[in-house]
């Protein structure tokens, strides 16, 4: 179905999912596994074993930026989490576009969402980290999520929600698969998917805590929900009739559902099953029911807060003195990812008068043995970036 791939720029959670199982075949069996628990689960009330009441679950977001117009503010983070918070507690206003006929399922989940406020160490925090990143853009994957990647490691993720917002060359969102690496645990959301009224995070948390498309990723598929009904596979824009599709008549598909891809302004609820189905996750011995004794949201032990990275002060690789006497230093702050890559400096005539790897995000070049003149430095990456300047030597 070449449209529903189209969909996905929406959210890259099937070929994210597909692209890792090529990786890691062992992840099919697995993701069996983890489905017939949470069925097992529902089926034996598992899901009413969560404490009474709200559960609150412990957010940091992980902001990846390369320029610093793509810091997210305090502002912004605070009006996507009352978004997302409204529309799982089924207070959002918008909940009176909900088609009559799926009014009586919608449910008030009982889930919310804060920032954390104690990191893993039991240090003070925001909830908010941000972190320069050389990269411009990332691709669908995992690379955002290592700091060796020019990314940044997440939490602990049987204690806090990981959300990392970068600049996503496709995508608006994804999410982590059940089951895989928890050391890559979380929610991916694209710059501009971020924000009040944004509900793209809406969507991406259902998938965290278990939820599928409404169409279960295959013609007329199934989620997992009973009450959900079937339906051939995503909705586009926001109709305003009944759509039928898989024998679903009288209903049609339930394209208010936040697990459909209609726009952000179609989707009002999540369903009673899709509440039992999340909270199961969340129960004690469930998949996320370690959440529940998070330190995210206990008093901090320690008052420092951590410390942010630097900005860099430029976005390339600066050479100086230029011209230079003894030495000649490259500063490459802004992209670690030079560090121990090879260098050569090259006289006029094309010879090479010295090479070897760069050291460090500051690299000194001695020069005392160089005669007077122009030479170019050469700097190669394993990736294939080159970089090169002409410097004087006096």
């Amino acid at each position: 179905m070449p449209a529903l791939v189209q969909a996905q720029l929406r959210c890259a959670g099937v070929e994210y999912e597909q692209s890792i199982k090529q990786t890691q075949p062992q992840l099919t069996q697995r993701l069996l596994e983890v489905e017939q628990l949470i069925r097992q689960g529902m089926e034996s009330g598992q899901w009413q074993r969560t404490q009474e009441g709200t559960l609150v679950i412990p957010v940091v977001f992980h902001n990846l930026y390369h320029l610093p117009s793509e810091k997210i503010s305090e502002q912004q983070v605070q009006a996507q989490l009352k978004t997302l918070n409204d529309c799982f507690r089924m207070r959002n206003a918008d909940t009176v576009n909900t088609r009559s006929v799926f009014k009586p399922y919608a449910a008030d989940c009982e889930i919310e969402f804060r920032l954390a406020i104690s990191d893993p160490r039991r240090r003070s925090t925001s909830g908010i980290v941000r972190y320069y990143t050389p990269i411009s853009s990332w691709k669908m994957g995992d690379d955002m999520k290592s700091t060796s990647k020019m990314g940044a490691d997440g939490w602990d993720s049987k204690s806090y929600l990981n959300i990392w917002v970068c600049r996503m060359e496709k995508f608006a969102g994804f999410t982590s698969v059940i089951g895989s690496d928890p050391k890559l645990d979380g929610i991916v959301l694209d710059l501009g998917a971020i924000g009040a009224g944004q509900k793209t995070l809406v969507h991406e948390v259902g998938h965290w805590l278990g939820l599928k498309h409404l169409w279960g990723d295959e013609y007329c598929g199934d989620d997992g929900v009973s009450d959900t009904p079937k339906q051939a596979s995503y909705t586009p824009g926001c109709p305003s009739t009944p759509r039928i599709t898989c024998g679903n008549n009288p209903t049609g598909d339930m394209y208010n559902n936040y697990m459909d891809f209609t726009n952000d302004a179609c989707m009002t609820l999540f369903t009673e099953g899709q509440k039992r189905r999340m909270r199961t996750l969340l129960a004690n011995g469930g998949l996320r029911g370690s959440l529940s004794n998070s330190p995210g949201l206990k008093l901090p032990l320690i008052a420092e807060m951590p410390l942010a990275e630097q900005d860099p002060t430029w976005l390339e690789p600066k050479l100086f003195p230029n011209p230079a006497t003894s030495y000649v230093q490259i500063d490459l702050s802004y992209d670690r990812r030079w560090v121990g890559q090879s260098y050569r400096i090259i006289d006029l005539q094309g010879r090479v008068r010295m090479q070897g790897a760069i050291t460090s995000v500051i690299h000194q070049f001695e020069l005392t043995g160089l005669d007077k003149g122009y030479y170019l430095l050469e700097a190669r990456r394993t990736d294939g970036v080159v970089y090169k300047a002409k410097f004087l030597k006096q």
